[in-house]
């Protein structure tokens, strides 16, 4: 009996691990021959949307994946939204062509919008989400801070919009969840969770992580995204040469948010979103692995 309930018995890294989602971009998607072998059935993707990407490729890669099985998530970046029209002509092509409900609303990357649109806030304002059927909305969450939104190092501003946007989701019936940066270290994630928690914030928090990559590629990605303390991880592999040139997985960090929702099962933290910032194949292969 105990060898059975060895067998049967579920880590907390594989149990963290399911319903893990990854994201892609119609240029790294058009790779991949197939994505049906590489991710577990119905698995959600994000379609991240950068700017000066024609939202027809957007669209026919939303259309594959979700044709292939998988749940669809494009990403809505506010600030390259020029006007209400142009969104509602995005969310009408996705609902329409690709059967898409579900969203990432985000303020984006860039630093000046390009029309009246400059937070995920003013985007959920329109209605027109609701109007064409979305019911699942998703959006940021940034565990270590976020400089463009409180340049003074103060968490107000995004308290405060996460405040809002728990609100709207009430009000709407909006299924809603935090999406995080990645992040490399457990240790803020956990205290940014339980802050939020006790405050009064209810909505599940999905942690982004990066998937297997070089280290001088990662480092190169923390730095362009504002990564703060968790950063320090990187730097301090950096100084290991036995460990330069191997690729960083993220077991480490999942391991211990795994362990911590094991033991607070209460605790926001719900599940994980891989950046394949190594490439998708790489990441597909170490989800594989890891919940075999």
């Amino acid at each position: 009996m105990a060898v059975v309930n060895m067998v049967n018995a579920v880590s907390p890294l594989k149990a963290f691990l399911d319903g893990v989602s990854l994201e892609v971009m119609p240029r790294t998607a058009a790779k991949i021959d197939d994505f049906k072998p590489l991710l577990a059935p119905g698995a959600r993707v994000y379609i991240a949307h950068l700017e000066g990407t024609p939202i027809a490729d957007m669209v026919a890669t939303a259309k594959r994946l979700a044709d292939d099985g998988f749940e669809v998530m494009p990403h809505f970046p506010a600030r390259i939204i020029a006007d209400a029209a142009i969104l509602e002509d995005w969310i009408k092509r996705y609902a329409g062509e690709a059967g898409v409900s579900s969203a990432l609303v985000i303020a984006g990357g860039v630093s000046r919008p390009v029309g009246a649109f400059a937070s995920s806030m003013h985007l959920m304002e329109t209605g027109l989400f609701e109007k064409h059927g979305y019911t699942r909305l998703h959006v940021a969450g940034h565990p270590e801070g976020n400089a463009d939104i409180d340049p003074k190092g103060s968490t107000a501003a995004v308290d405060a919009a996460l405040d809002w946007k728990q609100k709207y989701a009430a009000q709407t019936g909006t299924d809603m969840a935090i999406v995080t940066q990645f992040a490399f270290d457990a240790a803020p994630v956990v205290t940014w969770a339980e802050r939020l928690a006790a405050r009064g914030i209810t909505l599940p928090i999905h942690v982004g992580v990066a998937g297997p990559a070089k280290l001088q590629t990662l480092i190169k990605y923390a730095v362009a995204c504002g990564v703060g303390p968790s950063l320090n991880v990187l730097q301090k592999r950096a100084k290991d040469l036995t460990k330069l040139l191997k690729p960083f997985e993220p077991t480490e960090v999942l391991t211990a948010l795994a362990a911590h929702k094991a033991a607070q099962p209460e605790s926001l933290i719900a599940q994980a979103h891989v950046f394949p910032l190594g490439g998708i194949l790489a990441s597909a292969e170490w989800i594989a692995e890891k919940t075999a």
